[in-house]
C-alpha cells in the first residue's frame, strides 16, 4: 500500500505541480511535460523487474521487497523537497526525472517480489482469493493519495495546492517508508524459496532459466498489454485528465476518485473467488471481452462532470478487477520457483513501461488535438490482444506452483 501510494501520488498531483517544474505556456504544455516524466519513470521498470527479480530469486523475496520500498520512499521524499524551475531553472526538471527513475526501478522490483510472495504463502485452493490482497493494497495506496489530495484541496484550496501544498503527500510518503521498512523486515521467507532446488547462483544461470520459460514471458506480455493502458487511465490518470483536459472541478474529481477506488477494493475478492472456483482463464476472458466492448464508450462519455467521472471509473475498475485480482496467482503459476520472481517482474514491467507509462500522456495529447477517439480505438485493440494471449495460455488453477 505504501509503495503504491508513493508511486501513484505523482499522477494524481501532476496537474497541480507541473508549472513548478516546467515553463507554463498557459495551456497543457506543463502538464504534458509532467506526464512525460511520469512515463520516463516506467523506463526503469524492466530494469527493476530484472534486478529485483534476480535478488528475490537469489537472496529471497523478503530482501527484495525491503530494498525496493526504501528506494521508492527516497524518490518520493526527493520530489517533495525538490527546488522549482523559478529557483534552479532546468535543474528542477532534472531532479524530478532522477527521482522518478529511482521510483521506476523500485516499482519494477515491487511487482516481481510482492506478486511472488503472496502466491507462495497462500493456500493452494485460495491462491486466487489471496492474490486479490495485492491490488486491494495497491488501490489502498492510490486511495490514500486521493484522500490526501481531496483533503488538501478542501483545507488549502486549489491555489495553495498549486503553490506549495502539493509537496505534502510526497514528503508524507517518504516518511512512511520507515513504517514499511519495519513491516517488511518482520516477514518470514516463503517455503517455496527455501525449498527450491537448483536456485540460480549467477545471472547467467538465471537468464538460462528464464529462457526456458520464454513462452510464459510472451503470454504474460500479451495479457498485460490488454490491461495496462486501461488500468493506468482509469485507476491512476483519469482524475488528472479530467482536471487538466476537461476542466472538471479539482476537489470534486478527487472525491469521485476516492469513491471509485473504494468500490474497486470491495469488488476485488469476488474475482479472486471466481478464479479459484471456475479458473483463471475464464475470469481473464470475461475481462477482455467486457473491456473490448466498453473501453471506447466509457472514454467517450468523459466530460467536466465529477459525478460522471466517478461512475465511469467505478464501471471500468469493476471489470478491470477481473484481471488484476487473480493476476498474481495466475502469473506466478506459469513459472518455476527458481525464476518465478524474475519471470513475473520482467515480463510485466517491459509491457507496462512501453504502454502503461505513456497512457496518461498519450490520452492528454490526443485529446488536446481533438483525437480522443483514437485512444478509445487503441484501448479496444489492446483488449483484443489480451484476449488472444489469454486463449493461448493454459489453465493453472489445478496445477499449483512448480
Amino acid at each position: 500500500m505504501l509503495e503504491w501510494y508513493d508511486w501513484s501520488v505523482y499522477a494524481i498531483f501532476a496537474s497541480f505541480f507541473a508549472h513548478q517544474f516546467f515553463v507554463d505556456d498557459g495551456g497543457t504544455g506543463a502538464v504534458l511535460s509532467a506526464l512525460a516524466v511520469f512515463a520516463v519513470g516506467f523506463l526503469m521498470r524492466p530494469i527493476g523487474g530484472f534486478v529485483f527479480g534476480a535478488l528475490a530469486d537469489r537472496r529471497g523475496r523478503k530482501f527484495a521487497m525491503t530494498t525496493s520500498m526504501l528506494l521508492m520512499a527516497a524518490g518520493s521524499l526527493l520530489v517533495g523537497v525538490a527546488p522549482t524551475y523559478a529557483q534552479v531553472g532546468v535543474w528542477a526538471a532534472v531532479i524530478l526525472v532522477f527521482a522518478r527513475l529511482v521510483q521506476g526501478l523500485a516499482h519494477g522490483g515491487e511487482i516481481s517480489a510482492a506478486y511472488t510472495y503472496i502466491a507462495e504463502v497462500a493456500p493452494p485452493h485460495r491462491r486466487g482469493l489471496w492474490s486479490t490482497t495485492v491490488y486491494i493494497s495497491i488501490t489502498a495506496g492510490i486511495l490514500g493519495a486521493s484522500l490526501i489530495g481531496a483533503a488538501a484541496s478542501s483545507i488549502f484550496g486549489v491555489d495553495e495546492l498549486r503553490d506549495w501544498a502539493w509537496r505534502i503527500p510526497f514528503v508524507f510518503g517518504g516518511l512512511l517508508g520507515v513504517v514499511s521498512l519495519y513491516l517488511r523486515r518482520s516477514l518470514e521467507e516463503t517455503d517455496s524459496f527455501r525449498q527450491a532446488d537448483h536456485k540460480p547462483q549467477t545471472l547467467r544461470e538465471l537468464g538460462r532459466g528464464l529462457a526456458r520459460s520464454k513462452l510464459s514471458v510472451f503470454r504474460i506480455m500479451g495479457m498485460t498489454a490488454g490491461v495496462t493502458v486501461v488500468y493506468y487511465i482509469w485507476a491512476v490518470g483519469a482524475s488528472g485528465f479530467a482536471i487538466s483536459a476537461k476542466g472538471a472541478d479539482a476537489e470534486a474529481v478527487l472525491w469521485a476518485t476516492v469513491f471509485a477506488n473504494v468500490f474497486f477494493m470491495l469488488t476485488l475478492p469476488l474475482w479472486g473467488w471466481l478464479a479459484d472456483h471456475y479458473g483463471r482463464r475464464r475470469v481473464f476472458i470475461g475481462y477482455a471481452v467486457s473491456m473490448a466492448v466498453l473501453a471506447y464508450p466509457l472514454l467517450s462519455l468523459l466530460n467536466a462532470s465529477a459525478l460522471r467521472l466517478g461512475l465511469l471509473m467505478a464501471v471500468a475498475l469493476f471489470f478491470i478487477g477481473a484481471f488484476v485480482g487473480p493476476m498474481p496467482a495466475f502469473f506466478s503459476e506459469l513459472f518455476p520457483a527458481q525464476v518465478r520472481a524474475t519471470g513475473v517482474g520482467v515480463s510485466q514491467s517491459v509491457t507496462i513501461a512501453v504502454l502503461g507509462g505513456t497512457a496518461p500522456y498519450l490520452l492528454t495529447w490526443l485529446s488536446s488535438h481533438d483525437l480522443q477517439w483514437v485512444f478509445g480505438v487503441y484501448t479496444v485493440v489492446l483488449a483484443l490482444i489480451g484476449l488472444i494471449a489469454t486463449l493461448c495460455t493454459p489453465e493453472t488453477k489445478d496445477l499449483g506452483l512448480r
